[in-house]
């Protein structure tokens, strides 16, 4: 029997995938929202993780789920969120499953990450290797995660240490490496691609 836990934040969908993943009886499915699991010494042994992307935050395993560094994560996500792709993937995630990849694909990655290997789906591995290609700087991207929140220049510079026309510089810089027209247009391109 293969322990695995569901973690996803729209309940609606977290059940779709525990039923779906039931349909196995080689499988023991249950579920948690994200940033609601029991503390660490409560979590049952667990198998394997499938996690949303989109509830990782930082690194696979910086994330508000109770997993620790070494458990098996699969994790869903698209081609268009590359970011998330190569976060999990350097994270240690084994299993990276296309959000509209067939249903039988999920139960495959489950089985064979559970076996401690690693499962790439077919559609994600060029978006894998474009989230390498992230343009940004690390300043470049602590900008524009500021510019996010709505700091204006002046914030962002006292916040950073920087003058306000390196500021300037660094988010010029990131608008056209993003191929954006505006900050506006920047933060989207950034935040849709997952690299924040």
């Amino acid at each position: 029997m293969v322990r695995t836990v569901v973690v996803h934040d729209e309940e609606l969908l977290r059940s779709a995938l525990v039923q779906l993943l039931r349909a196995d009886a080689a499988l023991e499915v249950s579920s948690m929202s994200p940033g609601a699991g029991p503390p660490d010494r409560d979590v049952p042994p667990t198998d394997v993780w499938v996690v949303d992307g989109d509830c990782l935050r930082g690194e696979a395993h910086d994330a508000s789920f109770p997993a620790r560094r070494g458990d098996r994560l699969v994790v869903l996500t698209t081609a268009k969120r590359p970011g998330i792709l190569r976060r999990a993937f350097d994270g240690g995630a084994l299993g990276l499953v296309d959000k509209n990849a067939p249903a039988d694909r999920l139960i495959t990655a489950v089985h064979t990450v559970a076996k401690g290997e690693r499962f790439l789906d077919q559609a994600l591995t060029v978006a894998l290797l474009e989230g390498a290609e992230m343009p940004l700087t690390t300043r470049e991207l602590s900008v524009l995660s500021l510019a996010s929140q709505g700091a204006p220049m002046a914030e962002i510079a006292a916040r950073l240490h920087l003058s306000r026309g390196t500021v300037r510089n660094y988010m010029a810089t990131a608008i056209r490496k993003v191929g954006a027209r505006n900050r506006v247009d920047a933060i989207r391109i950034v935040q849709n691609a997952g690299w924040t």
